[in-house]
């Protein structure tokens, strides 16, 4: 009754010893911690017999995981999700995916590693002993946020379990198993989130490098201002950093005011980790001069779409509305720079700043000059704390531990400025 293909085998699993093997496991990039390396602990199980044409399950239990978690983050209740690869050799070769379940106990900094076991398939092809040796594997934490980590041996592992496969009669010897897919999942737990900004839509319009910065006459709407280089001096929840940005302010008039845009140019940069959707806040004071004075405050809607490990990061256009305060000729410049993003925020300062639109200004009543300020339409005083998402906890503590463990990623154009402290993780 056990001979019909592609029947599971109930059979009692032949009991491998324990193997153990060196490790270096990976954390994401995005968390600032160095490679782990410690050794895995595994015990495979699968039938000790069978025959070709069966469908047997193979086990992989993990007894001791390359290091503990973190002294980060504590982590939840069924967060942790581990996925692996069992070398198959012998009489077939293949690579095996095996995969858990999300369900753990809650798991405190410095504690072990506690991982479901991992299951998968093999349809067996061919007669002879088929070995089974536990090679890379990944934990995937998905709160506050999904972060992964990557371990595979770093010397040769010897066999976790043996099945003797018989010929069923008539059936093929040879070929490749059928299995289930080998394309892995990824991730071993650092308890490390992430609050990195991430950006809308790209910048648009063409600079025409300052032809359209004089006045405003024959009836002109569209005022494109120069680029500039801004030089940025930035504080940060753990450090100040500095870095020079491409800047540039066009703007269009509408009655006594100006609709403002403010683009970071050459912003795009590759995400170092997933990233959840409405998550990072930018907004900007531009500085008025020559007739007018005062700020006019734009600001950049929050990312719609999650983005995925590897893939560009835009920084998005930041808008607002200038109400004039003066008759004359007045100059708009790139200001104070402030992101916030999972409860912390990081100012940029420019150290010097530079003209990029001047315009021919009418007073509008309630308009920017001598203001202390915000200037006009959506600017007077905007807050610009709203539009954060949850991350995946509500819990205040844990927002902050984000913002000091994780910093805070800054785009400015083409500088990317990435805040992240260095800690080691500790081994068990």
């Amino acid at each position: 009754m056990l001979g019909g293909a592609g029947l599971l085998l109930a059979a009692a699993p032949a009991q491998a010893a324990e193997v153990a093997y060196k490790t270096e496991c990976i954390p994401p990039s995005i968390s600032g911690l160095p490679p782990v390396e410690g050794t895995t602990k595994v015990e495979i199980t699968a039938p000790a017999e069978a025959k070709v044409g069966d469908e047997v399950e193979v086990v992989w239990k993990t007894t001791q995981a390359a290091s503990n978690n973190p002294d980060v983050l504590d982590l939840d209740k069924d967060t942790v999700k581990p996925t692996g690869t069992v070398k198959v050799g012998g009489a077939q070769t293949a690579d095996l995916a095996v995969e858990g379940t999300r369900s753990n106990p809650p798991i405190k900094k410095n504690s072990p590693m506690v991982l479901s076991d991992m299951k998968g398939k093999i349809k067996l092809t061919a007669p002879g002993e088929v070995t089974l040796t536990p090679d890379k594997y990944n934990i995937n934490v998905s709160k506050p946020i999904s972060t992964d980590t990557k371990c595979s041996p770093k010397e040769t592992v010897k066999p976790g379990a043996t099945i003797k496969v018989t010929d069923a009669g008539g059936a093929t010897t040879g070929g490749l198993p059928t299995g289930l897919p080998t394309g892995l999942p990824t991730g071993l737990p650092t308890g490390l989130p992430t609050g990195l900004p991430t950006g809308g839509s790209t910048p648009t319009g063409t600079p025409s490098s300052g032809s359209d910065t004089g006045g405003s006459g024959g009836g002109k709407s569209d005022f494109t201002g120069k680029e500039v280089q801004i030089p940025y001096k930035c504080k940060t929840p753990i450090g100040d950093k500095s870095a020079t940005s491409p800047v540039q302010i066009n703007a269009k008039k509408d009655g006594g005011n100006y609709g403002l845009t403010v683009q970071f140019k050459k912003s795009v940069m590759d995400s170092p980790a997933d990233i959840p959707a409405d998550s990072v806040k930018p907004s900007m004071e531009v500085k008025l001069g020559g007739a007018d004075k005062g700020t006019v405050h734009v600001e950049g809607p929050t990312n719609k779409e999650p983005i995925k490990s590897g893939a560009p990061i835009n920084i998005p256009d930041l808008t607002g509305t200038y109400k004039p305060g003066a008759d004359g000729k007045s100059t708009l410049s790139p200001g104070v720079l402030t992101v916030k993003a999972l409860g912390t925020t990081t100012t940029c300062t420019p150290s010097k700043t530079e003209v990029s639109l001047e315009i021919d200004t009418a007073a509008q009543p309630g308009g920017a000059a001598g203001g202390s300020g915000a200037a006009g339409g959506s600017a007077g005083g905007a807050d610009t704390s709203g539009g954060l998402a949850e991350t995946g906890s509500s819990n205040d503590g844990v927002l902050r531990a984000l913002g000091l463990v994780a910093g805070t990623v800054i785009l400015l154009g083409g500088a990317v400025f990435t805040f992240l402290p260095k800690r080691r993780a500790r081994l068990r």
